[in-house]
């Protein structure tokens, strides 16, 4: 699933009460989606999580708060996907210890499919947000990669800064590589080499 399409999504549900389960179940059909998995036990959500690879999950909270929170943790640890927690009502105290787990937004849920129709806005906004939270993490990671390659080359050439980045971009033309790549390599191989440069032999 591209973060753009959002028309068919498989979707995993995760609450302690099987009759919450059913009605999110009937929602997310009425939207149009695939429920994929319902879970209850905490044990299980994880595996079923990485197995089955979620486009988006809904956890919701039933009778006891840290089953939610627990079931949200496990999603979380095995997730490509934004994690929704749905609610009966305001709850800000419970919302915020979720949030400290993981989750990206909450939804309150209603009773009918009918009392659902905001829903789907709500996760189209919730996947837009994921897409641009793991753009940013990537552009810094990509980033990191390239001043630490850029602070190998300085130490083993001896060069400045500017000279490194641009024996990073050189090597990336000849190449035709990406510049992220060729520091990857770099760092990669840093590990392989003696910590200092052989002497020159007389």
């Amino acid at each position: 699933m591209s973060f753009g399409d959002t028309q068919h999504l498989r979707v995993l549900i995760a609450n302690e009460r099987r009759d919450r389960l059913a009605l999110v179940a009937a929602i997310v059909a009425a939207l149009g989606h695939e429920v994929i998995a319902r879970e209850i036990d905490v044990d299980e959500v994880g595996p079923v999580t990485a197995r089955e690879r979620p486009d988006v999950a809904l956890v919701g909270l039933g009778e006891s708060s840290q089953h939610a929170l627990h079931l949200i943790e496990r999603i979380v640890q095995q997730a490509f996907c934004p994690v929704i927690l749905l609610i009966h009502e305001a709850n800000p105290g419970f919302v915020r210890e979720a949030s400290r787990r993981g989750i990206f937004s909450y939804i309150t849920d209603g009773e009918s499919v009918d009392e659902a129709s905001d829903w789907q806005s709500s996760i189209d906004i919730v996947l837009r947000r994921f897409a641009e939270y793991h753009d940013l993490r990537g552009a810094f990671g990509r980033r990191a990669t390239i001043e630490r390659a850029k602070g190998i080359l300085m130490e083993r050439h001896t060069v400045g800064d500017d000279a490194a980045f641009d024996m990073l971009r050189d090597r990336s033309r000849a190449a035709n590589r990406k510049l992220v790549d060729i520091a990857t390599a770099v760092v990669d191989g840093h590990a392989l080499l003696p910590k200092q440069a052989p002497e020159p032999a007389d």
